[in-house]
């Protein structure tokens, strides 16, 4: 008898322990969350700020660009005061006539092939050059702090400055590169007069103020790479150019990766080089999609809707980009 009480009572508080066990991985979920939350708030409380700040001044300002982008919103029709009389909004909703408008037009694919040409020559001179300089200043030469402050200096001006004093230098009558020119006796050049020597111009700015990023960012990674591997290699009889592509190239590749990437995003979004040294001129010859989108957001009749547009259409470029990029490396064995 006291066998059969002993079991009923066990099955008893099986069933409880079950019901209970039951009702726990119902209510799993929150308990995590609320064990997470008690457990890290200050971990949350820290980022809080930043999550916030992002939202508003990042996520808010994309929904409504993606939102405007599928309006006919313009300067005439959009919401506005003026004085005490206030002027509802008139613009509608037209899906994706503005999209449809734009990759149908001839003008989009010529801004997009000089951008990506434009791209793909600064982001190429910023790596060589930066990788060049890197390899220099890791070796052990006399003043080498000094070079590299001096190198970097370009990189810790304000853009904006930078681009006014290359304004200057390439100004056709009182520029210095001219006046240099003149003195050895050669012609002046109209720097920023000619489609093609524009080009030049903007390039050459932009190269200058993108190389002390990479060369810094190389020069850490070299700096990372064990002497040994070089000793090593250097006793096996390995040339230069054996050890360059073996050991440094690899031993390179994450932060090449990463240096690039962002060069790209960079020099695609690189919107006062071009607007404060030419403004997109001669012409529109020098105009990226990005300061043409600016254009149409703020000189003449605002078109706004056509602004956005174009905005979304940058930012899914550089979204594909990354994507293919990041497949890339994924495929080399790279993590990223």
């Amino acid at each position: 008898m006291a066998t059969s009480t002993g079991r009923v009572a066990n099955t008893a508080r099986g069933q409880a322990a079950g019901a209970d066990g039951a009702r726990g991985h119902r209510g799993g979920s929150p308990g995590r969350i609320g064990r997470a939350l008690t457990r890290h708030w200050y971990a949350w409380a820290m980022t809080a700020p930043v999550i916030i700040v992002t939202c508003v001044l990042v996520g808010w300002p994309l929904v409504r660009g993606i939102y405007l982008s599928l309006t006919d919103a313009t300067e005439a029709n959009v919401g506005r005061t003026i004085g005490v009389n206030v002027i509802p909004a008139t613009y509608e909703f037209v899906g994706l006539d503005n999209y449809i408008d734009i990759l149908t037009s001839g003008l989009f694919w010529e801004r997009l092939a000089w951008t990506v040409l434009w791209t793909a020559v600064c982001v190429g001179l910023h790596y060589g050059l930066g990788l060049g300089l890197a390899m220099l200043l890791h070796r052990k030469l006399r003043f080498r702090s000094f070079y590299r402050v001096l190198l970097i200096l370009p990189w810790a001006i304000p853009g904006f400055v930078s681009a006014f004093i290359w304004r200057y230098l390439f100004n056709s009558d009182f520029g210095v590169i001219n006046a240099m020119l003149k003195a050895a006796g050669l012609g002046a050049v109209g720097w920023l007069d000619d489609p093609t020597t524009a080009k030049i111009a903007v390039i050459a700015v932009n190269v200058w103020l993108g190389v002390p990023f990479m060369m810094v960012a190389i020069l850490g990674g070299l700096q990372s790479i064990p002497g040994e591997l070089y000793e090593a290699a250097e006793v096996d009889g390995a040339t230069p150019w054996q050890r360059f592509r073996h050991i440094t190239v690899p031993g390179l590749r994450s932060v090449s990766s990463t240096v690039v990437l962002l060069g790209t995003i960079w020099t695609f979004n690189q919107f006062p080089v071009i607007y404060l040294i030419t403004r997109g001129g001669p012409g529109s010859s020098t105009e990226i999609l990005v300061t043409y989108a600016f254009r149409e957001a703020f000189t003449g009749v605002r078109n706004y809707s056509g602004s956005a547009t174009w905005g979304v259409l940058i930012l899914a470029l550089l979204v594909v980009l990354a994507m293919v990029y990041r497949r890339a490396l994924r495929r080399q064995g790279e993590v990223w």
